[in-house]
């Protein structure tokens, strides 16, 4: 491929990668299979080695996933959970022992080979051989704290068999028996089923009540070990023998391999016994045996080279394509979406496919009418592979992709170096829409509540043209809504209220400017400080910055111009929204030592900001009150954890002392 093409088809793949990564790591609702996105990452890191000149330091290769969610307390991983780097070929794998040769100057090098659980990574961690807390992956440094929920697995031990420190990794995962009988009792109770045991096992994990996470059906295999105190190991086989001493469920079709023929002979015994296994896997994860040749070998920003999973071949079925549909992005992209026969794969129903864009139609030459391949592991939209041409009837009809948009009937155009046809009509209500969404996402304002049937709700009934007016709302407009009750309006308003605070980053990626993802929008609020000095910059201002290349600046510098962001700013300056970024103070850490929980509801502050602000100072925020916690912040309706803290005799503090003790102005 040319460098031109390339080009355009890095910036569709780090649009796709991010998209669905939020997708499946933020809200457990994956839109592709698995093996489709493993397909976007291979073809991304392929194309950026071809080109190291079109890389960039916030490409989806570099990231693992997406942000914790807000509901539960953030932990910081101490040791990277990283990412795995796969293979989907016996030449792939093959690729990668000989890497490991090279690097090792061996000639046989012995591997572990394990069963990949198609479940929820989490990380365990043990004091003087006591569980004391459990977090989830997240974004690979940073996870969800579920230690409640996790204290509900019965494979789980509470307390270890040596009084140790360690820090244990593993699977959560729900059985095909378990998975097949929660589906039954939600079916006969009228709730909406679970899509798959994957999505099953993270959606009960992240119950906000344990005692839900208590009554389904899930279970834990432990697969690694680090951080461990006084214990002399020396490979990863004596790791997992070291876990089944502890207590820990270890699978029991673990292997140590000798060489590659019998690294390749392991993975296909799995392959043949995989369906007969009483819970799902999606592969076979080798790593080096030799911890110290682990870590020699090292590591990239994203995954180990000492180790590698070799997934399955994902499920494929054929099925008639009714017609192609189109739908409008947040920015303005229209993609065109086939509508299937109904297909059942891997246990659910089939009915639509992404075709990405009007290139790739043309590419596999895809008609309305046409009997397709459909390439699927476990995901609501799974990919189109091919054609089958020589089923073809004479029937089928070419695809036309509208000249105009679907939403708003502007023209639409395809920008230079684009495959995608954009509307580029700010005021599309297609687009209008999905920004508000946006805005109120998590890593934007974090605005609870304001989900996709709101936000259109709002704008089809003229009470929000565009973000800016969500903060002139009152309960009285939000009472003429259909199925919105009074607690809900107030609870909607006050998040909003709230909203008003949050640090310029959080307000700059919400205003959904093109190419400003998460990471740009810190980078650009450190430097600037402020929205109105970003706006001012210049072109060169803009280049000058590490990370922000010339795509980056014009797009910033063309969404300042427009009318419609003048308009937008205009009203989130009289709103009084925060337009600065908190400059972090150097050297006070008065905090430090010092450790807070916080309970009920917060007016002044969201939990995240207070949290921030307790870090910011050296301060640590822990989930459970317990002797070791010095401060207690009580908003409202505190219930048990208030309780507790008196029975122990912590300080306790409402907001207002809370804002004293940070030497901020009482509210």
């Amino acid at each position: 491929m040319d460098r031109e093409p390339a080009a355009r088809r890095l910036t569709e793949l780090r649009e796709l990668i991010n998209e669905h990564n939020y997708y499946y790591h933020v809200l457990d609702a994956p839109c592709i299979s698995d093996a489709l996105f493993d397909q976007y990452m291979q073809e991304l890191m392929q194309l950026e080695s071809l080109y190291p000149e079109l890389s960039s330091d916030d490409s989806p290769s570099r990231r693992l996933g997406g942000p914790p969610i807000s509901a539960f307390a953030e932990v910081r991983h101490l040791v990277p959970m990283l990412s795995l780097d796969n293979a989907f070929t016996g030449d792939a794998l093959l690729a990668f022992y000989r890497r490991l040769q090279k690097i090792f100057g061996m000639g046989s090098i012995t591997l572990v080979g394990e069963p990949k659980i198609d479940g929820l990574a989490v990380s365990l961690y043990y004091e003087d051989g006591k569980f004391v807390r459990g977090a989830t992956r997240g974004d690979g440094y940073r996870g969800e704290d579920i230690t409640a929920n996790l204290c509900t697995i019965r494979s789980l031990p509470l307390r270890l068999r040596e009084d140790i420190r360690a820090e244990v990794r593993g699977e959560v995962f729900m059985t095909r028996e378990g998975f097949a009988r929660l589906n039954r009792e939600r079916e006969q109770e009228g709730l909406s089923l679970f899509a798959n045991p994957r999505n099953a096992a993270a959606g009960s994990l992240r119950q906000l009540d344990p005692a839900v996470a208590a009554q389904r059906p899930l279970d834990l295999f432990a697969y690694s070990l680090v951080n461990l105190s006084n214990k002399s190991i020396t490979s990863q086989w004596e790791i997992l023998a070291l876990l089944k001493a502890l207590g820990f469920k270890v699978n029991a079709h673990v292997s140590l391999l000798q060489d590659l023929d019998e690294a390749l002979h392991f993975y296909a015994e799995i392959n043949t016994l995989r369906h007969s296994l009483p819970y799902e896997i999606d592969g076979v994860v080798y790593k080096v045996n030799d911890l110290l040749l682990q870590e020699k070998a090292g590591s990239t920003s994203r995954a180990p080279r000492w180790a590698i999973a070799y997934k399955f071949a994902a499920a494929e079925g054929i099925t008639r394509i009714r017609d192609i549909t189109v739908t409008v992005g947040r920015t303005g992209t229209i993609t065109p979406l086939a509508e299937l026969d109904p297909l059942l794969l891997s246990g659910s129903l089939v009915k639509r496919a992404s075709l990405h864009n009007e290139w790739i139609v043309r590419e596999k030459d895809v008609m309305i009418g046409d009997m397709v391949v459909v390439h699927k592991a476990g995901e609501i939209i799974p990919e189109i592979v091919m054609v089958l041409k020589k089923r073809r009837s004479g029937g089928e009809r070419p695809f036309i992709m509208p000249q105009s948009c679907p939403s708003c009937g502007r023209e639409a155009k395809r920008l230079q170096g684009e495959a995608a046809l954009r509307c580029l009509n700010p005021a599309c209500p297609a687009q209008v829409v999905e920004r508000i969404i946006h805005f109120a996402s998590r890593e934007a304002m974090d605005i609870s509540g304001l989900g996709e049937s709101l936000a259109a709700q709002l704008y089809h009934s003229g009470l929000v043209h565009d973000v800016g007016d969500l903060y002139a709302l009152t309960a009285e407009d939000l009472l003429k809504l259909e199925r919105l009750g009074e607690k809900s309006a107030n609870n909607l308003l006050n998040v909003l209220e709230r909203s008003k605070n949050n640090p310029l980053h959080r307000l700059l990626y919400g205003l959904g400017i093109r190419l400003v993802g998460e990471r740009a929008a810190r980078l650009l609020a450190a430097h600037f400080g402020s929205l109105p000095c970003l706006a001012a910059a210049t072109s060169a201002e803009l280049i000058a910055l590490k990370e922000i290349g010339p795509r980056i600046a014009f797009s910033l510098i063309s969404f300042f111009q427009g009318a419609e962001a003048k308009t937008v700013i205009h009203k989130l300056k009289q709103a009084e929204v925060n337009f600065l970024e908190e400059q972090e103070k150097e050297g006070q850490e008065d905090l430090a030592g010092k450790s807070f929980v916080f309970t009920g509801t917060l007016q002044r502050f969201t939990r995240q900001q207070a949290k921030e602000m307790v870090e910011g100072r050296g301060g640590k925020v822990l989930s459970a009150v317990s002797k070791n916690v010095d401060y207690l912040i009580a908003g409202g309706t505190a219930g048990s954890k208030l309780t507790r803290a008196r029975e122990l005799g912590i300080t306790v503090l409402g907001e207002e002392g809370f804002a004293e003790l940070l030497n901020q102005e009482p509210f």
